[in-house]
């Protein structure tokens, strides 16, 4: 499966209403960083059991990002119960984005 596009039409359904947890993707198409990360988010959104995998462009959505107060990018969080469970900043191995959503 591919990871969701999050927007703000459609965050509380997909985020803040979500009976499982979540992942989000902060990211920019300009960001390098983010541009590593995005096989890694692809990949895990593939083998997804028990979770969801967003992503949000930060140019397109800037409402989410301020309200997640996002000053870099890439970064993920990890939503449980409608609430941050999680955040990463930076590029991050499979294995470290697997353990944020543990948290």
């Amino acid at each position: 499966m591919k990871p969701i596009e999050i927007t703000r039409d459609n965050f509380t359904e997909e985020v803040a209403n979500s009976p499982v947890p979540v992942l989000i993707d902060l990211w920019a198409p300009w960001c390098g960083p983010c541009r590593m990360m995005s096989p890694v988010i692809d990949e895990i959104a593939e083998s997804a059991e028990g979770f969801k995998v967003g992503k949000v462009n930060v140019d397109e959505q800037m409402e989410i990002a301020a309200s997640l107060r996002v000053r870099s990018i890439p970064t993920l969080v990890v939503f449980k119960n409608g609430e941050v469970a999680a955040k990463s900043i930076g590029v991050q191995s499979k294995e470290e984005v697997l353990k944020l959503l543990d948290a």
